[in-house]
C-alpha cells in the first residue's frame, strides 16, 4: 500500500541539498527546481494521486498538457519536465522508485518563429544614407557588407584588412565553428568599401589589422555596430527596431527569392545543415506560388470562357 503523499513531499528537500552540494548548482536554479517540484506535487494533490509510487507515464504526460492548455510556453514545459525527470531519476537511483515514468514523456515542440526581414525597399532606404565624415563612410561600408554578403556579426567585426579582395569582389570570414569560408560582395559594397580604406587611414595607425575601426582606432565592438544601425534605422525612418542580424536574414530571403537555390544560400551563409537555411523558404509563400502559376506551363490559370 502507497505510503502518505507528505512523506514523499519531504523527499523533495533531500533532493535540493543534493543539488546544492553535489552538483553545486547555482541558488536561482535549485529555486526553478523547487517551483517544478511544487508544481508536479500540487498536480498529483489535485488529480489524488497518492504517492510518487502510483505516478505513471500518462499522469505525467496529463501534467504537461494542463500547463500547455494554461498558457505555458513550449521551452517551460520542456524545462519542468527535465526538473521532473531528474527528480524521479534521483528517486530510483535512491531506492525510491523502481522505474522514471517520466524518461519518456516530451514536451510539445515549440513553434519556430519566423526571422523578421526587410524587404528590397527598406534596404535601399536605410541605405541610402551617405555623409563624408569617417564614421559615415565606415557605417555604410558595414552594412553594405553586411547586407551584400549575409554576415553575422561576429563575422562582420572580425574581418581584417588581408580578407578583403577588392579585385575579386570576396570576403573571408570566420564563421561558427572557427570555420572560414570566403564569399562574395556586389557593386554597392565595392563602392562603399572604397572610399571607407581611405577614410580608415584617419582613424587608424597603419599596423591596426582590423578592416572596421572605431574613432580611436581599435577594432569595432559588436555592441557598436547594433547601436550605429539603430541609429541610422531611426533617422530613415524605418517602422521596426532594425538589428545587425536583420540584414543578414534579408540577404537570405532576398535570396532565395531571386534564385531558389536553397543549397547556395546554405553555403553563403555558412550553415551546417540544410535544415537552418529552410527557415527562409517559408518567409515569401505567396511570393513563389505567384511565381508558379505566373511560370509553370502546368499551373497556368485559364480564363473562364462564357458560352454565347
Amino acid at each position: 500500500m502507497d505510503g502518505p503523499r507528505v512523506t514523499d513531499r519531504s523527499l523533495v528537500e533531500g533532493f535540493l541539498r543534493y543539488l546544492v552540494t553535489v552538483r553545486r548548482l547555482s541558488p536561482n536554479t535549485v529555486s526553478a527546481y523547487r517551483r517544478d517540484l511544487d508544481a508536479l506535487f500540487d498536480f498529483m494533490d489535485k488529480e489524488d494521486i497518492k504517492s510518487l509510487k502510483a505516478l505513471d507515464t500518462y499522469h505525467v504526460r496529463r501534467f504537461a498538457a494542463e500547463h500547455f492548455r494554461q498558457g505555458l510556453s513550449p521551452r517551460s514545459i520542456s524545462r519542468r519536465l527535465s526538473a521532473v525527470r531528474t527528480f524521479l531519476g534521483a528517486m530510483v537511483r535512491d531506492g525510491v522508485l523502481d522505474a522514471n515514468v517520466a524518461v519518456n514523456v516530451q514536451a510539445p515542440k515549440p513553434s519556430r518563429r519566423l526571422p523578421a526581414v526587410l524587404d528590397a525597399d527598406q534596404v535601399a532606404r536605410l541605405l541610402e544614407r551617405s555623409g563624408e565624415d569617417p564614421v559615415m563612410v565606415r557605417d555604410r561600408a558595414m552594412f553594405e557588407l553586411m547586407y551584400s554578403s549575409g554576415l553575422r556579426l561576429a563575422e562582420l567585426v572580425g574581418i581584417d584588412l588581408d580578407a578583403i579582395d577588392l579585385e575579386d569582389r570576396t570576403v573571408r570570414v570566420t564563421g561558427k565553428g572557427a570555420k572560414t569560408r570566403v564569399v562574395p560582395f556586389g557593386t554597392k559594397a565595392l563602392e562603399a568599401l572604397r572610399p571607407w580604406l581611405l577614410s580608415r587611414r584617419e582613424l587608424c595607425e597603419s599596423d591596426a589589422t582590423a578592416l572596421f575601426v572605431s574613432r580611436r582606432g581599435s577594432r569595432l565592438a559588436p555592441r557598436s555596430v547594433q547601436a550605429r544601425l539603430g541609429e541610422w534605422a531611426r533617422r530613415q525612418s524605418l517602422p521596426m527596431h532594425v538589428h545587425p542580424h536583420m540584414l543578414r536574414h534579408s540577404f537570405a530571403s532576398h535570396l532565395l527569392e531571386s534564385s531558389g537555390d536553397l543549397r547556395a544560400v546554405q553555403e553563403l551563409l555558412g550553415h551546417a545543415s540544410i535544415s537552418t537555411t529552410q527557415v527562409y523558404t517559408h518567409l515569401d509563400f505567396q511570393h513563389l506560388a505567384h511565381v508558379y502559376d505566373k511560370a509553370h506551363p502546368r499551373a497556368r490559370r485559364r480564363e473562364t470562357k462564357i458560352p454565347t
